[in-house]
């Protein structure tokens, strides 16, 4: 566990009483889980941002009202469209006995020797689904690519997680490629 987080009560705050607890710091949430049922509860904005900033993948410790200290995940973030500010936010409780699916994030690092070359990179995805036990969860997992050259690319099948973790992905499903660039063709403009 890397982190803890304090959720307190909230019982059937009107709209409006929402919104000013929103003013006031602190943002609506739900935690919902197998052994818990779903519980109302509002979270501390500084104290989830920091943590989002951290690992936004972290397995908490969560001191939920009325059922003590439980591990949880931060399963989905609502934010304001325009504002971008968290508006919501859904925790799941886990079992850490259990495997769990979660999405990892894929960083790629390095420089590809075809974009050197004049290729272009273009990345397909930035995440794969896995299977594995809480305590083997990645935040990231970090790809090198500095040695892809022109025409080379990566499928999920070529990433090699440590045991433990399954990959639930398509394994054929392109990650990245280094593609030829082409020369662009000047437009003829008729006289």
């Amino acid at each position: 566990m890397s982190n803890s987080i304090q959720l307190n009560e909230r019982v059937n705050l009107s709209k409006s009483l929402i919104n000013l607890m929103r003013k006031q710091g602190q943002v609506p949430a739900i935690v919902y889980g197998k052994d818990i049922g779903s519980i109302a509860v509002l979270v501390n904005e500084k104290e989830l941002l920091s943590t989002i900033k951290q690992n936004p993948r972290a397995i908490l410790n969560a001191d939920i009202p009325g059922k003590g200290i439980n591990p949880v995940l931060i399963q989905n973030i609502q934010r304001d469209p325009f504002t971008h500010k968290i508006v919501h936010v859904d925790f799941h409780q886990l079992n850490m006995n259990e495997s769990m699916d979660s999405n990892v994030t894929i960083h790629f690092s390095g420089d590809p020797v075809g974009v050197k070359e004049g290729g272009i990179l273009q990345i397909e995805l930035h995440e794969v689904t896995v299977r594995c036990m809480p305590d083997n969860l990645l935040s990231a997992f970090e790809v090198d690519i500095s040695k892809l050259g022109i025409g080379d690319q990566l499928l999920v099948t070529d990433l090699s997680f440590h045991k433990g973790i399954e990959v639930l992905s398509d394994p054929n499903e392109l990650l990245v490629k280094i593609t030829q660039a082409h020369a662009q063709e000047e437009a003829v403009v008729p006289a």
